[in-house]
């Protein structure tokens, strides 16, 4: 497959699989026995305070932290104990709260690099970028929207840049399932809406994609469904839509303000 396109039909079984999970650090549970599912083409909002385990979780799904108990299944195979190249490879890609990349290199260079090791590392990379390679680098620099920056070094890029480059890197690889921890932290308003657009595009290929995010309006408006943790524990799973009627959720979590905010974005007939 030449391009960033996947199978798009939805599946019924699920493509990720969360199996009572637990991450202790010494006696603290950062995860604690959570448990869900992800399905092909669905968009899983994660939300929850500081320190609610949620980068925790990401870490253990990647390969990046081992569980300390459950189990991970992606596409039906157990990646409990698995590296974080062999998870990269066999389909999960993901980025950072921090924006990474290669400085001196130009936006293409950066995305080359993670289209040659990111998907299946060669034994010898060769001095030649494959037609197969740049094909797919193309296809990236399209989908995130930096096409027109591709000759630009990134340490040249503005913000909202340096995250678009950091999914182009990751979808380069070909995922089928895309976890972004936090990615508009930082963003105004007109940013976060280049960032949906961008992120449209990408779901129109039928990746899965699970989200880390504190702006809780962006959140929900992508999601299809919501899971909030806190002290490592699921406190709600659902529709974006019942989030913010959800008591224990507004209590330990959203607040009535930002409950309120969340109401106006899902129906803009209700005024703040």
């Amino acid at each position: 497959m030449d391009g960033l396109s996947h199978e798009t039909a939805r599946s019924p079984r699920p493509l990720l699989v969360v199996d009572g999970v637990s991450k202790h650090f010494g006696a603290l549970a950062a995860v604690d026995n959570l448990s869900f599912e992800v399905m092909p083409g669905e968009v899983l909002g994660i939300g929850g305070p500081n320190g609610a385990g949620k980068t925790t979780l990401f870490d253990v799904i990647t390969g990046l932290d081992r569980a300390s108990s459950g189990r991970v299944l992606f596409a039906g195979h157990d990646i409990t104990r698995a590296g974080p190249e062999r998870i990269c490879h066999a389909g999960i890609a993901r980025t950072f709260q921090l924006n990474a990349g290669f400085d001196t290199l130009s936006v293409r260079e950066n995305i080359e690099v993670a289209a040659i090791y990111g998907h299946v590392a060669p034994v010898f990379p060769g001095f030649r970028i494959r037609p197969v390679i740049r094909r797919r680098v193309d296809a990236a620099l399209e989908l995130s929207g930096l096409a027109g920056r591709a000759a630009t070094p990134a340490g040249e890029l503005a913000v909202l840049e340096r995250k678009l480059l950091m999914v182009a890197t990751a979808i380069v690889t070909q995922p089928r399932l895309l976890m972004l921890d936090e990615p508009v932290g930082g963003l105004t308003q007109a940013e976060m809406d280049a960032f949906v657009a961008m992120l449209a595009r990408i779901r129109g290929e039928g990746m899965a994609i699970i989200l880390i995010e504190h702006v809780m309006r962006f959140l929900v408006s992508l999601a299809d469904r919501v899971l909030i943790m806190h002290h490592g524990e699921r406190i709600y799973e659902g529709r974006p839509d019942d989030l913010a009627n959800d008591r224990r959720v507004v209590d330990v979590y959203l607040g009535d303000g930002a409950a309120d905010l969340i109401r106006a974005a899902l129906d803009p007939g209700v005024v703040p």
